[in-house]
């Protein structure tokens, strides 16, 4: 089978393609043939030696994907073989190796998928999706007023649409630049603001009444975490899920004190119990094939162009979910 291989860390072109002996399943595993396998830029990250966590090389990213049971190891239920399944790879014990024509896991963790829901959108929302469910579930966003950073993007642009199906008074997305703020503004946000000018959380004033957003969901990090400080209201909540990197100091957090804000951490992993897991993908996939949640497509490459899929998540121009497809067709 062909596969991406990271042998050594750099820019977008260390990805190379390798053919590879095709994985077997072991006992309890399902094969899966891979239709779609998510990108995520925490794997740009990681290509480049800048993530929380160095992978061990060489190693075959992806931690997410979506295709057809081709075969199965010994004890698993016959019922499963040809059904379209996503495959939740970052939950298992080999959780990588997604870019590839063939995956296997476990086939207690693998997630049927319905049948209208196309195996792009299911990659899209495995990770982001995930981290969007739970980040609502975390901070319930019910009656307040949101703010979404980078909301064009996968998480954001999920985050987007959750917030207002869990019941959000008011929900504001900030990007950068016009394409992606009137992508944000189609998906439902009540206003948008771009935050690559330096007076944004005055605008985030504007559009609530001088109060700013009670609930701010950082994905971003970096210096957006401390600008976004003047956009959180008396008393708001800034939930932090932006991959370690942090950028507050001690007076920011003085700061905080003193207009009774607090600082929430999220990490997904702990929260994903096989049973929540099941549960949390059953209902995105839901809300998603029947059209109540909108799945933004930013690109499809086959494996061959997985180095240009990466450099256009590293150059920050892609809107929505990247993902490879080893049956692209044009």
């Amino acid at each position: 089978m062909k596969a991406i291989q990271l042998s050594r860390f750099g820019g977008p072109d260390v990805l190379e393609v390798v053919d590879l002996p095709a994985p077997v399943p072991q006992a309890g595993e399902a094969l899966i043939r891979v239709h779609a396998a998510g990108i995520n830029f925490f794997e740009v990250l990681m290509r480049a030696d800048r993530y929380a966590v160095t992978p061990q090389l060489p190693m075959i990213p992806g931690v997410e994907a979506a295709g057809v049971v081709e075969a199965l190891g010994q004890g698993v239920d016959a019922a499963l073989l040809g059904t379209r399944v996503a495959a939740p790879l970052f939950v298992s014990q080999r959780p990588h190796s997604g870019y590839a024509e063939q995956v296997t896991m476990s086939a207690d963790l693998v997630v049927p998928l319905p049948d209208a829901l196309p195996f792009e959108d299911a990659t899209a929302l495995m990770v982001q999706g995930l981290t969007a469910l739970h980040l609502l579930r975390q901070s319930p966003p019910g009656g307040k007023s949101v703010l979404v950073p980078a909301a064009a993007g996968g998480v954001g642009s999920l985050l987007v649409q959750l917030a207002r199906l869990k019941g959000a008074r008011q929900v504001i997305a900030t990007a950068g630049g016009k394409a992606k703020l009137d992508h944000a503004s189609s998906l439902g946000a009540d206003a948008a603001v771009n935050y690559s000018q330096p007076d944004w959380p005055a605008r985030v004033g504007d559009f609530t009444d001088g109060e700013g957003a009670d609930i701010i969901y950082d994905t971003v990090g970096g210096a957006l975490t401390v600008a976004s400080l003047d956009a959180l209201a008396p008393g708001g909540e800034l939930v932090f899920a932006a991959l370690g990197r942090y950028a507050l100091a001690a007076s920011d957090l003085e700061a905080m004190i003193g207009r009774n804000q607090s600082l929430r951490g999220f990490a997904l992993l702990p929260l994903l119990s096989p049973a929540v897991l099941r549960a949390s993908l059953t209902e995105l996939f839901q809300l998603a094939a029947s059209r109540r949640l909108q799945v933004a497509i930013g690109g499809r490459f086959p494996l061959d162009r997985a180095s240009e899929a990466h450099r256009l998540l590293d150059e920050r121009r892609s809107t929505g979910k990247v993902v490879l497809v080893p049956y692209y067709r044009g």
